[in-house]
């Protein structure tokens, strides 16, 4: 009887497991017919983002949703492939779409689990649930993906499998495709990994968040470890491979130490303003395809320019925050539920506040007139005292605001000096650079702002400031096509102005710094910055033709420069893009170029869509300065570095730099423009709602060190180059110069055409000018 039973109860299971199979079978049936095309694999085109290069080639960022970088199967290595295959799925080679021992293991597992846990997935399972399916775990959506795979392996071999598996699993640091997560973690092309590298990244796609090795080291060790170890057992490395495999250390590349790190962009490489441009420009040509059609915007910056130009905007910018004293804490947390200084829970409280590149956010944990104790990002406590606190005493004072005081849980900011740790503070004021090749306009750096995370708002290209003394160069060049020089003498004396001249109230402007010294040539008011001079002389020239001139040979915008005298002052409004173009017809020789930052464009198949060809100055630019009011004006700019406001530029040892400082009323504004013949460079500092910087806060004490230490590395190794004189100039040595000293005679213009506002001599000397014209003009050379 009991035998009887067993017989009975094993045909019962049998035929159930019959109609099991006949309903899987007739589902099968009904849904195959329903199945999706294959073409998004046949015909497989990922998803590739926009990337934007430096000159040079170094990444400067990508745009899209997917990271991804398409690496065709034959540059996959042997042993990524391997590692992935150990990890899931080594049976690849043998099943067709579904490994049925391996799906009725993780079946039964899921059974016994008493839960719909899902497993046994091969990689061709996993590629049809990664193009058609959805994230819900139900018996329904596992048999579509059984169903996709058998026909996905009916239309595409291993190998395209495998090659579509490899450029499209997510692997986190928002990297889709291997190639693209040996960028973000590691900083290295697939060809660079070690295997310890290709373990940790085929470890991956079970789990993206639990085995990142950004976000969770430990866990992510483990994965590694299980990876090398099925690996070994596969015999895919020998043991000695292997046991230096599990011996190797995570080294993550340089800046992807936080889940915050910028991913593909080339580490320590700051050109967020740059990359914007060069977006924009993208999506104006491609719309929303330049995020998906794998474009590539080649800029003209190199990536030594940029770091270079970066680095001395924000110390300039740090050194004016460090002289104008400490504001106090940035805010508060709470650390009433804090055990320890090593409580996980700080990680959180601090999580708001990001970094500013090398302004890292801390926590103070204990403060006191003598010491400060502070949690910086991942657990580090540094303990600062003495000289790291002088900044900061202030605020640590028993007297100090409540509300600003540094006490347990005040925000603040650190940075890493040679001496160790000190505080400092983000900055309120801004700042913006930028320099070109004068010859051709090709941006070599741009900076449009002390920090783009803080503020995306372009300083360089957007910002419309006037540019005090910064702008008398171009009003100097129009008196020189009028008829005066270099050696025209003006009278250095207060000037004053009754409401009647000015149509207003009265003006009485001064020099900067309210001293006048009598009768000088041109030359030396414009390299001592003489303001009185400067309007005597656009008085003697007329505004409106000072106007008509700087519009049309510097190209400024003649409604932002009306013309009036403080137009001599620099009272119009330009950006700092402008006036790198307008100092590179000094720097060039009279050439008018275009500023440009994208050089090319090319597409997906690496083939130029888009290209800028500049008119060169000297060849087919168009000239906008005669050869010798380019000459003269270069000179005099030169003696504002040798002799003038802008001495500070000697210690860079050259003799062919030349620029001039320019600071608005108020020291609201502080600019430095100048030049090398290769090599023009303008730097601004001010604050974004106009305001004083502070009394003595001049663009040769601001701006200047920008230029300056941007210069040193911009111009390290390029010889120093002396200008050619253009004929109409004859060179004269004077009695008692030295041997290389030279004067040059000056050039005579053309008397001006019938019924124009043309210069004369009487002109000059009506507005307390001698005129040039019978003169030997001194031109230090």
């Amino acid at each position: 009887m009991q035998k009887r039973w067993i017989m009975l109860s094993l045909a019962v299971l049998f035929g159930l497991a019959l109609l099991g199979i006949a309903s899987l079978g007739i589902a099968a049936a009904f849904a195959w017919p329903k199945l999706p095309s294959l073409e998004a694999l046949t015909d497989y085109k990922p998803r590739i983002p926009l990337r934007v290069y430096t000159a040079d080639g170094a990444l400067i960022a990508e745009y899209g949703e997917e990271r991804r970088t398409y690496a065709p199967i034959a540059q996959v290595p042997k042993t990524l492939q391997a590692a992935i295959l150990a990890a899931e799925d080594d049976h690849f080679f043998e099943h067709r779409g579904v490994d049925f021992a391996g799906l009725t293991r993780a079946t039964l597992a899921n059974l016994l689990g008493g839960a719909r846990r899902q497993g046994g997935s091969t990689i061709t399972m996993q590629v049809a649930r990664n193009f058609y399916l959805s994230r819900e775990k139900t018996f329904s959506r596992k048999l579509y993906e059984i169903l996709l795979a058998m026909k996905i392996e009916n239309s595409l071999s291993k190998e395209q499998i495998l090659e579509v598996y490899i450029n499209q699993i997510y692997l986190g640091q928002r990297s889709y495709g291997f190639a693209a997560a040996a960028q973000a973690y590691y900083g290295k092309t697939l060809q660079q990994l070690t295997v310890g590298e290709a373990a940790m990244l085929a470890g991956l796609p079970k789990a993206p968040s639990a085995y990142n090795p950004v976000a969770n080291p430990p866990r992510a060790k483990l994965r590694q470890q299980y990876v090398l170890r099925r690996m070994h057992e596969l015999n895919y490395i020998d043991d000695g491979v292997y046991e230096q495999a599990l011996a190797e250390p995570i080294k993550l590349a340089a800046g992807r130490g936080s889940a915050a790190a910028s991913v593909g962009a080339t580490p320590g490489l700051h050109a967020e303003f740059v990359a914007e441009m060069a977006r924009q420009m993208a999506y104006d040509q491609f719309k929303d395809e330049a995020y998906t059609r794998g474009i590539k915007v080649i800029t003209t910056i190199t990536a030594a320019d940029q770091e270079a130009a970066y680095a001395a905007l924000r110390q300039g910018v740090l050194d004016y925050e460090r002289r104008h004293g400490y504001r106090g804490a940035e805010a508060y947390v709470d650390l009433k539920d804090i055990k320890d200084d090593q409580d996980v829970a700080l990680e959180d409280l601090i999580e708001p506040y990001p970094d500013q590149d090398e302004l890292k956010a801390a926590i103070v944990l204990d403060a006191s007139t003598k010491q400060l104790k502070a949690y910086l990002r991942g657990g580090e406590i540094v303990t600062l005292t003495g000289d790291s606190l002088r900044f900061a005493a202030a605020m640590l004072a028993d007297n100090a605001p409540q509300q600003k005081r540094l006490r347990p849980g005040a925000i603040i900011r650190l940075v890493k000096t040679a001496k160790g740790w000190a505080i400092t503070q983000p900055p309120e004021v801004e700042g913006a650079f930028v320099s070109l090749d004068p010859r051709t306009g090709a941006v070599r750096s741009l900076v449009g702002g002390f920090d783009y995370n803080r503020s995306k708002f372009n300083h360089v290209t957007q910002a419309w400031r006037q540019p005090g003394s910064s702008f008398k160069p171009f009003i100097y060049s129009a008196a020189l096509e009028k008829g005066y020089s270099p050696s025209s003498v003006f009278d250095d004396a207060p000037l004053s102005f009754s409401s009647g001249d000015t149509g207003s109230q009265a003006w009485q402007p001064q020099n900067i710094d309210s001293k006048y010294d009598g009768p000088m040539t041109l030359r030396t008011a414009l390299a001592k910055s003489k303001n009185v001079v400067a309007i005597r002389l656009l008085q003697a020239i007329g505004t409106q033709y000072a106007q008509d001139y700087v519009t049309t040979r510097f190209g400024f915008d003649k409604a932002r420069q009306p013309p009036y005298l403080t137009m001599a002052l620099g009272a119009g409004s330009v950006t700092p893009w402008q006036m790198a173009a307008a100092y590179s017809t000094f720097a060039n020789g009279g050439y008018r170029i275009q500023p440009f930052i994208v050089r090319e464009i090319r597409d997906e198949n690496d083939q130029i869509v888009a290209r800028v060809d500049p008119p060169v100055a000297g060849e087919a630019a168009e000239r906008m300065l005669d050869p010798r009011n380019a000459f003269l004006m270069d000179s005099m700019l030169k003696d504002v570095v040798r002799r003038g406001t802008a001495a500070k530029a000697n210690a860079l040892g050259r003799s062919d730099l030349a620029g001039k400082t320019g600071t608005t009323n108020d020291y609201v504004d502080a600019w430095f423009c100048g030049y090398q013949p290769t090599l023009v460079g303008i730097a601004w500092i001010g604050f974004d709602q106009p305001r004083r910087l502070g009394s003595g806060e001049t663009g040769s004490g601001l701006a200047l060190p920008v230029w300056i230490n941007y210069m040193n590395k911009a111009l390290a190794g390029v010889p120093q180059q002396r200008t050619q004189v253009p004929a109409g100039l004859i060179a004269v040595r004077p009695q008692g110069a030295g041997q290389d000293d030279y004067v040059y005679e000056e050039f005579v213009p053309p008397p001006p055409p019938p019924g124009s506002d043309g210069a004369s001599g009487q002109e000059g000397a009506a507005s307390g000018a001698s005129s040039s014209q019978g003169f030997t003009p001194w031109l230090t050379e």
